[in-house]
């Protein structure tokens, strides 16, 4: 029958009954505790039941007795405080409500879940709760499970998650919203550590219901959860936004196979008018009373709470239309109109507020449903999560109505009948018959096996109350008129029973039930009188009924109670021979209970008439056990002999007795006629079966199905291969009968030759591992397709070892142990023996002799056994007879050629000699003479007697050869060890003593130059300090996050700055701009697929012509696109670097790994970087970088910079050193900025700057408060000198500007003889080329000015003629002109002394991991040592590579060499010079290998060859941080991405993006189209489909379609 689902939008319902009637002399069985209860689950298996209150967790017996109890608080804590407590502060004892608690049968646990430490759970054994099986607060954020709010409600169900093939035990939880709560709304929180995962970790990181962008407005109330046919369900209400408060009652589902959510769907439910009572108390799923199915009506009343149902059903129906009705694109007006055979021309969904996704799908009418019914769990591609729109809500009437406040509902079905009980805010319970389908809400009252209900009264008490009181009446009037579905009375008994207890309640109106029956009452019997020995029907006569009964008085048939003992009036000691005798009586074999006639033969008959019967003994009954059951034989005997005649002797048997069931019976022998009788229901006498008319023979009945009342044992291991025996009735008659036979889903291999005849069945268990659930029913089949299922569960789980006493033993073996633990009664274990002992020594007996061992350590012995052995020469065995008789062994004296040897024992046949270990010499001359030493003679002397009994031979070893190789091989080697050691330490030193030179002249580089340095950085640090106040005042200019994505991701393409994501200007005509960006839409969806997105990469990189940039480009497009969806993108990003990993581990050097961008995921890992760590840059990094930018460009520009050649007097790069000692002033100019004020600013320049070089500084002093995009361009302002009267216009270039032969000098401040305080006018102009002419009348000559392009500034490169005089100088001349140059090398170390710090102070921005790490940061790290650890060739150098290049060296080093990526800053030639320095260096500082230094380092090596060692240490110990930082889960990472998406994907071109990838797409069409053809989950999904349609609508063209 199908569920129902009944709400309590406030229930409340009718008073008809009251669980607990006046006068009740029942026992109420109570429970109360010491605090507010929670929750309350009972153990299905074991009736247990647990009770969650705040602080105590308790543990209750099936009648509430108190079994343990679990204290969980009151805890030291604090609401902002994260977990371990023992790093908080201000904590206090704060109470621990219990939030969640759910039974987790598998493995015996119990899920607790608290509202302290922000939710943390652990798990409880289910059979003693004062034993903690786990908890841990050391996790982090991804195990906070609860809510730490108080009005916070949190519902979980248990449920299975399948992953690489295996099943695990998850539970989903849907929680409401607190403050200092996690995001998620749903989660599923695994039970076990599984890799990565931990114990109540969420492992499913989907961003589909999470509440950060809606926290605000829209508030969850959570009241129950469960599972039904694959899908799990949630019942909640919710405000729709921040203007209303108002409630709203929805029921959301998820498949529970749905690994990101994309199943979820909600659909809004309401009850009564205009939905009236619109927020769900509680919730209870039931199938409803075949009467409560029949009959539906409609309740008129309305209060302030209603009772509403809703078929489950229609639930589902109304889920699968919102799944395929029509969704329309919020953004496109234009968008398809699809119509549905329900909804036609109809929007029915909408997009909750939480929706993660930013873009709607249309789909047209000829394949839309068919489509989506495909995916009916959802898929990535698929919009999600859906919801209902209130106007197609699911809409049910108000069955009961009533004022007042009912907080909880449980439902049964009794007789067919449907009952509800409910609960309020009072503590009252009342029973109430409901008369139309329903599916209650639960939360604190639920029905108890089969005869109490368990009610929470108040809030800190328990009850178990009789659901019925039907004993109590005594008379059929008072029991009808109780009007209870449970009570009713049983005719034949006269007693008020429920229908279950009266024994022939299933013959018609054997048990009367109001209001539609009434009592009845017995007038009279026909016959009116019967024997008491005859068995005859009788016919009752009633008031109101006719009932026909038989009633079988004073029968055989009560055997075996039988008097059955009978004799003659004769006996043979008194009439001897005339006694009369008896033979072969016929029938033998007499049925009970049915009238049988008895023939016989005899003689001496004609004395006697009667027989008579025995009353006084009783008979002698011999019971004999067979397979069919009993049967007795009756012997009619006087005395206790063996029977002699006259007596007759007969066997009375029952069918019923032993043959309990139809199998039994039909296996019975066939000379009984022992027959099933359907009717009756037991094994009768074939002619004691009453059939009606034209009715089956009772021969041709088949059996009932199986049924299964116990399993042996009930727990099994999770491998399997234990037998189980099956007890029940019905089994089959024969062994083939059992057809097939199923244990929590699995096949059990049967085993015949156990096989008891329809009682027992044996089979063998399999393994579990891929099963849903480890507990479940088991199953038989018997022939003919009968199927009986237990009523009890079996469940597969492992012993759990805890402890092993003793401790230690004996190598040796042989101790027995015994073994303590949980759940070891699992399949069949022998009870464990110990037996211990305790001396310190022991005897054992062998050979005839007592050997006595001593020591220590023989109490760890339990079982002595000793072996006697020799060593390891062999013993020489002399055979003989009478040995003992003529000596000892002390006597007894033996030789080996000239040595004795031990005689070790002697016996009376045998003599046991010990060889000498040394070979020795013969005794005689001829053996000495002999050149075959190994034969000696054996002799054996007693007295003076002696006997040559034998010779002995001892191998000969040739041990020559070895005296001559050891010392040929190992004088060599350490001839060679030893010259080699010399020449290694001889080098060393050489090399110790370079290196010392170097250092030392470096040494005395940097003291020559430290009081200059310290000069320098005095007056640095005084100039910054101006600076270091804008700073603080907020000024520095971070650029904005798209300006900072476009810069990184696309400025370094072909187009730079021009290029059309940056300018996000695309030409598409207006006409068909709709179509387009439909299309694009419908593109975007087609990339959310993960199949299509990895063929597309795929079949590109395997494309010869898609090079580096293409790559490069195609990664940062890919970027934006996805932007919305951060979380998928990483996911893709993961799959493609795993892919990468293989290929470099397995095939490649895996240290080159990510160290260049070779193909799209490690371009696509460069931007997650830079996306993932543009906040940090603001809040943490970015600082140190902007001082660090401007100390370099305020140190170079106070010395002179050659504007052409580009090198000036103070750089960190040698290459850019300006090689002249050029003379230069500082000057301080008064500008007047015109039309701004009569203010002047005071500007510091050099005399020997350009016209272009003090506008810039100009600008920057003036301007300093603008952003650099902000500021007016040198070209845009001319500079005016007003000496006297007249002004002067400065330029770089005029008719003034002086000649070096072919070459011209830039114009600057000392030529035009501007002198200190001089004012200056700043003016801006229409026209850049102006600067150049406005004094200027002649045309001509200013044109001939500007042909000229051989200028110079501050050094003039050599003309042809200085070069040839170059070429013919000596080599002296060349050497000496190169040390010149290097003279201003030390100008290099005075310029790093001065920025050490603000290159230290970035270093440590950057590399300190005890301060703010980027989550991404630790996420990724921990990825790659997690994938190294799955490969034997990747060690930890490899690692810390692999770190280096995805992280300092993809990014650091990007931002450090351009700062303009994330300020709004310019970058000269020369300032990216020395910022090239500094990234080298910090390159080299990441890197494992050592960098030896001679004179031709590089002399930026040298330069900061002091601090490299430094900054090592600085890299590794970051690494090493990290490593030991918390870890950041999959989930928190998630949410992470997910609110980088939220606030800023609308910033991004995502439609330019989308665009410029369908190019690629478009490039590259067939190949992608034969790569999705090939694929059958590209197939399955139609993806080659959907790509043509939307090529089509974007190429304005018509395909085949």
């Amino acid at each position: 029958m199908a569920s129902w689902v009944s709400l309590l939008p406030f229930l409340f319902c009718q008073l008809i009954v009251q669980a607990q009637e006046e006068g009740s002399n029942i026992p109420i069985l109570e429970f109360t505790s010491e605090t507010s209860i929670n929750n309350v689950v009972q153990d299905p298996q074991t009736g247990r039941i647990y009770l969650g209150a705040v602080n105590t967790i308790f543990q209750l017996g099936p009648s509430l007795r108190l079994e343990a109890r679990a204290e969980t608080g009151p805890k030291e804590d604090a609401r902002t405080c994260t977990p371990p407590p023992a790093a908080c502060q201000d904590t206090k004892l704060m109470p621990n409500l219990n939030k969640l608690l759910l039974v987790h049968p598998s493995n015996g646990s119990l899920v607790v879940c608290g509202s302290r430490y922000r939710g943390i759970c652990s798990l409880l054994n289910l059979t003693n709760i004062e034993q903690q099986l786990y908890y841990s607060d050391s996790k982090g954020e991804r195990t906070y499970v609860a809510s730490i709010e108080d009005n916070v409600n949190v519902v979980g169900v248990m449920s299975t998650y399948k992953k690489d093939g295996q099943a695990f035990n998850v539970f989903l939880v849907g929680k409401g919203y607190g403050s200092l709560d996690s995001t998620k709304l749903i989660s599923t929180r695994i039970l076990q550590d599984y890799r990565e995962w931990v114990v109540f970790e969420s492992i499913i990181e989907a961003s589909t219901v999470q509440t950060t962008p809606f926290v605000p407005k829209y508030l969850h109330d959570f009241r129950h959860a469960f599972k039904d046919n694959g899908f799990v369900y949630f019942l909640f209400s919710r405000t729709l936004d921040g203007t209303d408060n108002k409630n709203f009652t929805f029921i959301s589902r998820l498949c529970e196979d749905d690994h990101h959510y994309y199943s979820h769907t909600e659909l809004q439910l309401n009850c009564g008018p205009n939905n009236r009572y619109n927020k769900a108390q509680a919730a209870f799923v039931a199938s409803p009373g075949k009467e409560l199915a029949r009959v539906m009506h409609e309740s008129g009343m309305y209060g302030e709470s209603a009772l509403c149902m809703y078929p489950l059903n229609s639930i589902n129906e109304r889920l699968v239309d919102i799944i395929i009705a029509p969704v329309m694109v919020a953004a496109v007006q234009n968008c398809c109109t699809i119509g549905h055979t329900s909804t036609a021309d109809k929007i029915l969904i909408e997009m909750p507020m939480y929706m993660n996704k930013g873009l709607y799908l249309c789909y047209k009418l000829h394949n839309g449903e068919k489509y989506l019914l495909l995916f009916d769990c959802g898929a990535d591609f698929l919009p999600s999560p859906l919801a209902s729109k209130p106007k197609y809500a699911l809409k049910e009437s108000a069955l009961l109505t009533k004022s007042g406040h009912l907080t909880a509902v449980a439902v049964v079905v009794e007789n067919e009948h449907t009952i509800a009980f409910l609960g309020n805010n009072q503590g009252e319970v009342f029973k109430v018959e409901l008369s139309s389908d329903l599916l209650l809400c639960f939360t604190l009252i639920f029905y108890l096996k089969r005869w109490r209900l368990l009610v929470c009264r108040g809030k800190c008490s328990i009850t178990k109350v009789p659901v019925q009181t039907c004993l109590q009446k005594k008379d059929c009037q008072s029991c009808v008129e109780l009007r209870d579905p449970y009570c009713g009375w049983c005719v034949l008994e006269g007693r008020c029973t429920r229908r279950s207890d009266c024994r022939r309640a299933e013959e018609k109106n054997g048990w009367l039930w109001s209001p539609r029956q009434q009592c009845v009452k017995i007038v009279s019997f026909s016959p009116p009188n019967l024997s008491c020995k005859k068995t005859q029907k009788v016919q009752p006569c009633f008031s109101s009924h006719s009932l026909l009964f038989t009633l079988s008085l004073c029968s055989l048939h009560l055997f075996p109670s039988l008097q059955c003992s009978a004799t003659l009036t004769c006996t043979p000691h008194k009439h001897g021979a005339k006694c009369p005798q008896f033979e072969n009586p016929d029938p033998v074999l007499i049925p009970v209970g049915y009238k049988t006639r008895i023939s016989f033969e005899g003689i001496n008959l004609d004395r006697y008439q009667k027989i008579t019967l025995i009353k006084e003994r009783p008979p002698i009954l011999k019971s004999m056990q067979r397979k069919w059951g009993k049967y007795v034989k009756c012997l009619w005997l006087v005395p206790p002999t063996p029977p002699p005649p006259p007596f007759i002797l007969v066997t009375l048997y029952n069918c019923s007795v032993g043959r309990e069931d139809c199998s039994l019976c039909k296996n019975a022998d066939p000379k009984y006629s022992c027959v099933w009788c359907a009717k009756q229901k037991a094994c009768v006498y074939e002619k004691l079966c009453n059939t009606q008319h034209g009715s089956e023979h009772p021969d041709n009945i088949e059996c009932p199905d199986p049924q299964i009342t116990d399993i042996i044992p009930l727990y099994g291991p999770l491998r399997g291969g234990i037998s189980i025996t099956i007890r029940g009735s019905n089994l089959g008659i024969h062994k083939e009968d059992i057809k097939n036979i199923t244990v929590v889903g699995e096949p059990c291999i049967h085993q015949p030759e156990k096989y008891s005849v329809s009682t027992s069945v044996v089979c063998e268990i399999g393994p579990v591992g891929h099963l849903r659930q480890y507990w479940g029913q088991v199953e038989v089949v018997v022939k003919g397709g009968k199927r009986g299922t237990s009523s009890m569960n079996f469940t597969y789980r492992d012993p759990i070892p805890e402890t092993v006493t003793p401790a230690k033993g004996p190598k040796a073996g042989g101790t027995l142990i015994t073994i303590s633990g949980r759940f070891l009664d699992t399949g069949r274990f022998p009870p464990s023996i110990i037996v211990t002992h305790t001396r310190d020594f022991f005897f054992c007996v062998h050979g005839g002799r007592n050997i006595v061992v001593t020591g220590s350590g023989f109490n760890l012995i339990q079982t002595a056994v000793m072996k006697v052995q020799g060593d390891n020469f062999t013993a020489i065995e002399v055979s003989g007879r009478g040995f003992s008789k003529a000596m000892t062994a002390k006597e007894a004296q033996a030789f080996v050629g000239d040595v004795s040897c031990v005689v070790n024992t002697l016996q009376d046949d045998k003599l046991f000699l010990d060889p000498p270990p040394i070979p020795p010499r013969a005794r005689s001359r001829r053996h000495r003479r002999d050149t075959r030493p190994e034969m000696l003679d054996l002799m054996i002397k007693f007295g003076k007697g002696e006997w040559v009994v034998g010779s002995v031979q001892y191998e000969n070893k040739n041990d020559s050869s070895l005296y001559i190789i050891i010392p040929a091989v190992i004088v060599p080697m350490l001839l060679i060890i030893a010259i080699s050691v010399y020449c290694y330490r001889r080098k060393s030193q050489q090399a110790e003593r370079e290196y010392e030179k170097v250092k030392h002249q470096l040494e005395n580089l940097e003291e020559s130059v430290r009081d200059r340095c310290k000069k320098e950085f005095t007056d640095l640090m005084i100039e910054m300090e101006d600076h270091t106040n804008d700073l603080s005042e907020g000024r520095i200019p971070f650029l904005d996050y798209k300006t900072y994505t476009d810069r990184v991701f696309f400025l370094p393409s072909k187009d730079g700055a021009n290029d059309v994501m940056i300018t996000g200007k695309l030409d598409i005509p207006e006409a068909r701009r709709a179509t387009v960006t439909q299309a694009l839409n419908q593109f975007s969806n087609l990339l959310n697929s993960k199949t299509f997105l990895i063929n597309f990469i795929r079949t590109l990189e395997r494309s010869h012509d898609f090079n580096a940039r293409a790559k490069v480009y195609f990664a940062s497009l890919l970027t934006v696109a996805l932007h919305g969806k951060l979380e998928y993108y990483t996911d893709i990003m993961r799959t493609l670097l795993l892919e990468l990993m293989e290929e470099y581990v397995h095939s490649k050097n895996p240290k080159l790994m990510l160290r260049r961008s070779e193909t799209v995921v490690e371009r696509m890992l460069c931007n997650w970087m830079s996306i993932c760590l543009y906040q940090f840059l603001k809040d943490s990094a970015g600082e140190p970088l902007y001082k660090l930018f401007r100390a370099i460009k305020h140190q170079i520009e106070k010395g002179p910079v050659d504007a052409r050649v580009k090198k000036a007097k103070y750089t960190l790069n040698d290459t850019g050193l300006l090689g002249d000692d050029v003379e230069y002033s500082v000057l301080t100019l008064q500008v007047l900025v015109h039309g701004e004020g009569p203010d002047v600013t005071p500007v510091k320049v050099l005399n020997c700057d350009t016209i272009s070089q003090v506008k810039e500084k100009i600008i920057e002093q003036v301007y300093r408060n603008l952003p650099y995009s902000l500021r007016p361009k040198v070209d845009s302002v001319t500079l005016e000198w007003r000496p006297g009267s007249t002004g002067q216009i400065l330029s770089d270039l005029d008719l003034t500007s002086q000649k070096e032969g072919r070459w011209r000098r830039i114009n600057t401040l000392a030529h035009y003889n501007v002198r200190d305080n001089a004012t200056l006018v700043l003016s801006r102009v229409l026209h850049t080329h102006q600067n150049y002419d406005q004094n200027q009348e002649n045309h001509e000559e200013r044109n001939a000015l500007l042909e000229d392009d051989k200028v110079f500034h501050l050094v003039r490169p050599a003309d042809e003629l200085d070069e040839i005089k170059s070429k013919r100088g000596s080599i002296k001349d060349k050497s000496m002109t190169k040390a010149i140059t290097e003279i201003y090398l030390t100008r290099l170390l005075s310029v790093k002394g001065t920025l050490q710090q603000f290159v230290d102070d970035f270093f440590r921005s950057v590399l300190c991991s005890g301060a703010v790490v980027p989550p991404a940061v630790k996420y990724f790290f921990d990825f790659l040592d997690e994938q190294a650890l799955k490969h034997n060739n990747v060690d930890e150098e490899t690692i810390h590579i692999w770190k280096t290049n995805s992280l300092p060296l993809r990014f650091w080093v990007n931002i450090l060499k351009n700062p303009h990526f994330i300020f709004d800053v310019h970058v000269s030639e020369v300032v990216d010079a020395s910022l090239s320095v500094i990234a080298q260096t910090f390159m080299d500082a990441c890197t494992k290998s050592e960098h030896k230094l001679s004179r031709d380092s590089p002399s930026n090596k040298l330069l900061y060859a002091k601090e490299i060692s430094t900054y090592k240490k600085m890299v590794d110990d970051y690494y090493k941080g990290i490593r030991q930082m918390v870890p950041v889960s999959d989930q928190d990472m998630n949410t992470h991405l997910a609110e980088v998406s939220r606030s800023h994907t609308d910033k991004l071109n995502t439609q330019v993006a989308l665009h410029q990838l369908y190019q690629y797409a478009s490039k590259y069409y067939d190949g992608i189209i034969a790569s999705l053809d090939e694929d059958p989950a590209a197939q399955s999904k139609q993806l080659t489909l959907r790509l043509q349609q939307i090529a089509a609508a974007l190429e304005n063209k018509v395909t085949d379609l």
